[in-house]
């Protein structure tokens, strides 16, 4: 697999493209931000002057788009008209099932194959190429191929199961990963409250039964972690406006499938109101500062 073309080149997206040159590979890369592109080449990838040409000579495409609604229409419009029989179309983008499901059994009556393969890490494990791949695809060639295909991007690539699984294990983990990030922030904000140094309390919170992601890499308070978002005020890392429509893709999910996730709507509903009141670029472990009651320090 020597030709990828890239499709999305935003906080993750650059830094998967610019780790698929370090894996000797020829990129051709596409954003509609110029901005983008210009970095993109600045990187070494071949920027392309629209998705056609970047996914015309490729062996597999890769895209790495904000929702459901963008995926579809990239791919139907602009992917499947200029990719050549027997293409691999690996979609890391965080969407809806249905919409997976869907370009799934598109892709397989033109000829092509897909597979939605979302990923876990953060923007610093897109650049330190340790990201987990969450793949759903039909059978275990195509997974092969998707396998080497992402393999300069990421440390672990796992199949959930079919058309659509990657997408439902990427929504149910980072349910998940919202919940408990509500969940440390309030933790550390009481730990103040009550007098305890955050060095201390997260000395302890990183060797206990409440260690997670969320304390160890993403840290919500600065010092600890030094290449948390905290310690560069909240700046990049995940923002709250994408957990936050993850949040809506797991409670959809929930209602369809007739589950409960109470914990799940909470954490939706605490983020939709951080979102509200303007700080939906800002990483998601900023909802520290609301919990503080100190929004006045994200200014």
């Amino acid at each position: 697999m020597e030709r990828i073309g890239f499709i999305g080149l935003g906080n993750m997206g650059r830094h998967m493209s610019a780790n698929q040159l370090k894996g000797q590979r020829k990129v051709a890369a596409y954003d509609l931000s110029p901005v983008a592109r210009a970095r993109a080449q600045e990187a070494g990838c071949d920027p392309a002057g629209s998705v056609a040409e970047a996914v015309r000579e490729a062996d597999a495409v890769i895209t790495m788009l904000p929702a459901g609604p963008h995926v579809r229409q990239v791919v139907t419009e602009e992917v499947l008209p200029n990719v050549r029989p027997g293409t691999l179309l690996v979609d890391c983008s965080t969407i809806d099932v249905e919409t997976a499901r869907d370009l799934s059994d598109l892709c397989a009556e033109k000829g092509l194959r897909y597979a939605d393969a979302p990923v876990s890490g953060g923007m610093m494990g897109a650049e330190a190429a340790t990201l987990t791949f969450m793949v759903g695809c039909r059978d275990d060639a195509t997974f092969a191929d998707v396998e080497e295909a992402v393999r300069p991007m990421g440390r672990a690539v796992i199949r959930a199961g079919g058309p659509g699984a990657g997408q439902a294990a990427k929504i149910c983990n980072n349910m998940l990963l919202g919940i408990s990030m509500i969940g440390t922030c309030e933790a550390f904000a009481l730990a103040e409250k009550l007098g305890l140094d955050w060095q201390k309390f997260y000395d302890i919170a990183s060797k206990s039964s409440g260690q997670c992601w969320s304390v160890t890499t993403n840290c919500p308070i600065p010092g600890p972690v030094p290449n948390s978002p905290a310690n560069n005020g909240y700046e990049a890392g995940f923002a709250t406006a994408m957990i936050l429509k993850d949040l809506k893709l797991a409670q959809a999910c929930a209602a369809s499938a007739g589950a409960s996730a109470p914990m799940g709507a909470q954490a939706e509903g605490l983020f939709a109101l951080f979102d509200q009141l303007g700080y939906g670029n800002k990483d998601f472990s900023a909802i520290i500062q609301l919990l503080r009651g100190k929004l006045a320090e994200l200014a």
